[in-house]
């Protein structure tokens, strides 16, 4: 299968299961999105139409939750390959920083945002052994944010989409 039709068929799964169980769909698609590392699946779609017809407050928590949980493979990434790398001088400068100076808000913004770098932070973080702890909550404040943007922008915006696209 190829890429247009494996998108297709993600996304015509990901409707189904929002219909079927709600919130905890809107979860389900938003963790199985974000699983993939550098490959954007249509998850915050289903977000945005979701925000259309469910509670935008309820649908950020899930999506925030799904999504920052999802960002974890990318950070098992980091920890996997992050023993070779660990020994470059200019990794040991960035964990240096980190400790420094924090990680947590950049996760946060990084998070909070459409931007395809939240991929790259969560590697780095996993290269650093940045605290899963912190990491797993920096990230669902982050997508809470952004998944509750998107939610109310459902909310609001869907009925001017469905006319432009009807």
């Amino acid at each position: 299968m190829d890429l247009a039709g494996w998108l297709l068929s993600f996304s015509s799964w990901a409707q189904v299961t929002v219909g079927d169980y709600g919130y905890f769909g809107v979860f389900l698609v938003t963790l199985v999105g974000n699983l993939s590392v550098f490959l954007p699946l249509p998850g915050w779609a289903i977000v945005f139409a979701a925000g259309a017809v469910l509670n935008p407050w309820l649908v950020g928590f899930a999506g925030g939750v799904g999504s920052a949980l999802g960002e974890l493979s990318s950070y098992a990434i980091g920890r996997g390959g992050g023993a070779v790398l660990q020994k470059r001088k200019d990794l040991q400068k960035v964990e240096a920083w980190v400790k420094r100076r924090g990680f947590f808000p950049v996760i946060i913004f990084v998070a909070a945002t459409p931007l395809p770098f939240d991929d790259l932070i969560a590697i780095l973080a996993g290269i650093v052994r940045y605290d899963l702890r912190k990491f797993i909550l920096a990230n669902i404040i982050g997508k809470f944010i952004l998944a509750t943007i998107i939610a109310f922008a459902g909310l609001y915006a869907m009925e001017w989409v469905l006319g432009v696209f009807a």
